[in-house]
């Protein structure tokens, strides 16, 4: 025991060393690994018990056999329970996903919200149980991320450690949801870090073989989907048509990824319209995903049977059509109703429908050189998925993984490169980014856009008993104009005054209190806050390039 508070105590004081964090990553690894499958049975035990089946495998086919009644209440009740747990513990009813843990790695430290991550968490195993039309990964990937969070303020990980350790768990979660080691390693470069630095890829890489190996334990080697039969591709002359296809993949991504925030916009004008508790706006989405489920119960759950199915071709031309329109329609109910869950599960959904409808045009317009109707499915999974998450890498290598099928890399690799090119100019370069952009949080530019956010004024301002301090006579005369911060802003907002007034430096302000009268209090310096931005970018290129 006295070896093992030494231990702590060296790590606390100095950090990890590299064997200690490796360490610490394989730990939390296996904790992430196990979160994810945790989640997953628990969604399978409490939806089992819901809808009273044994097989969840075919939940829409035992719909089918439900009292109206249940398939509408059910999702309904779910909704409820949702609003209630996010009133109680999020300060904004707002469900944590996959966007938040790319702003935890870029603006905090590669932190979380740990309260806030549990209670999505459990909002949304209430939601994928109770028939939202939603997916487990991106609640899987921010529980993955309080982990890392928990262990970062444990061990006191500086920046880098941190955004590390984030990676870790983050891949481990995808691992141990896809049984895909090399996807996940990959989504969480490229998704979450945004970077493929060799000193943050061999401690991932541990944690997401070491999250696969938890998978693999608890469900066996086995992959998500089968394909029914060996896909065939008409080389050269087909592959014409899987670019089409890819062009058509990234305009159904943009058209779910807009119509989910169409949808939200939607709610929030009828919640302000009507005075709607926003505790009861996910219990109304569950009402109409329970109405919309009377006719069409594919929509219900995560909707791995109908992927299935189209990845089968057991599914004609109008009925892929309407399904592929249905499942964007309940996924923007889900994701504006506040109910949980994630979006890449859909985007599959979407794909696959998407594909299969394409591929049974193509394959009958042209039979004498086209393949399966199925590679049209599976490609078009992956390229409406790729746009979504603009992830073209991980994604592709995910639909490999999936499926057990690496003979067609070609057709699937064209059509997520023509998707994700084209979706990538008409969004903010996925639907993660484009959801912080609409937070007023710019981080599709890169670094250089949201650095200065990271900084107060006060870090960087001279006080008025400063060695080098600004003429107070100068201070008074530009607040008199309207020239002036106040304390909690950021250098964001200076950097501004400063490109439209030219001043050397401005006034910070502190704002007035009950009688107090607002005072200066210090000035900011243009050269001051360039300096302090040079170093931010310093630091963040030598991490990405280590």
């Amino acid at each position: 025991m006295g070896e093992i508070r030494e231990s702590y105590a060296v790590i606390v004081k100095k950090g990890p060393s590299q064997f200690q964090f490796w360490l610490i990553a394989l730990i939390v690894g296996v904790v992430s690994g196990a979160a994810a499958v945790g989640f997953r049975m628990g969604i399978e035990l409490l939806q089992s018990f819901l809808y009273r089946t044994t097989d969840i495998n075919h939940l829409h086919t035992h719909l089918g056999r439900l009292s109206w009644m249940w398939i509408v209440l059910i999702p309904t009740l779910g909704g409820l329970a949702v609003g209630l747990i996010l009133h109680r513990f999020t300060p904004d009813g707002r469900v944590r996903s996959v966007a938040d843990v790319i702003e935890g790695a870029a603006l905090h430290r590669g932190r979380v919200e740990m309260k806030e991550g549990l209670a999505s968490a459990l909002a949304s195993l209430l939601t994928l149980s109770s028939g939202g039309s939603s997916g487990r990964e991106g609640p899987v990937v921010h529980l993955a991320g309080v982990i890392a969070t928990r262990t970062s303020e444990w061990i006191k990980a500086d920046g880098i450690t941190g955004r590390n350790l984030l990676g870790c768990a983050v891949a481990a979660a995808v691992s141990a949801s896809f049984n895909a080691p090399i996807a996940g390693a990959l989504f969480a470069l490229e998704v979450v870090l945004r970077h493929f630095a060799i000193h943050a890829f061999a401690p991932i890489v541990v944690a997401s073989v070491a999250g696969t190996v938890v998978s693999r334990l608890a469900f066996g080697d086995v992959s998500e989907f089968v394909l029914s039969s060996r896909t065939f591709l008409q080389f050269y002359l087909e592959l014409p048509a899987f670019f089409i296809l890819g062009l058509v993949s990234g305009l159904v991504a943009v058209v779910l990824m807009r119509s989910i925030f169409w949808a939200d916009q939607l709610g929030n004008r009828v919640q302000a319209a009507l005075a709607i508790p926003g505790w009861s706006r996910p219990m109304a989405a569950g009402l109409l995903l329970g109405v919309i489920a009377l006719a069409f119960p594919h929509i219900i759950g995560v909707g791995y049977e109908t992927t299935a199915r189209a990845l089968a071709g057991r599914m004609l031309l109008e009925e892929a059509i309407v399904l592929a329109a249905l499942k964007v329609l309940a996924v923007s109910i889900t994701m504006a109703g506040r109910m949980g869950g994630g979006v890449f599960s859909p985007a599959l959904m979407v794909g696959g429908l998407t594909g299969l409808a394409y591929g049974l045009i193509a394959t009958g317009v042209f039979p004498d050189v086209s393949g399966e109707p199925t590679l049209y499915a599976l490609a078009g999974m992956g390229a409406v998925a790729a746009a979504v998450l603009g992830a073209p890498i991980s994604t592709t290598l995910i639909i490999f993984e999936l499926t057990g099928d690496w003979h067609t890399g070609l057709a699937v690799m064209v059509a997520v490169s023509m998707s994700t090119a084209l979706s990538s100019r008409m969004v903010a370069q996925s639907f993660f980014l484009t959801l912080l952009a609409r937070r007023n949080l710019q981080l599709a530019a890169g670094p250089q856009a949201y650095l200065l956010g990271m900084y107060s004024v006060n870090a960087v301002m001279r006080p008025l008993d400063h060695e080098h301090a600004a003429p107070f006579d100068q201070l008074e005369e530009l607040t008199a104009e309207g020239t002036y911060v106040t304390a909690g802003q950021t250098l964001t907002d200076a950097m501004q005054l400063f490109d439209r007034t030219g001043a050397a430096f401005i006034p910070v302000m502190k704002a007035a209190f009950g009688d107090q009268p607002a005072t200066i209090i210090g000035a900011v310096f243009q050269v001051d806050a360039l300096r302090t931005f040079n170093r931010a970018l310093a630091a963040t290129a030598a991490e990405e390039h280590s």
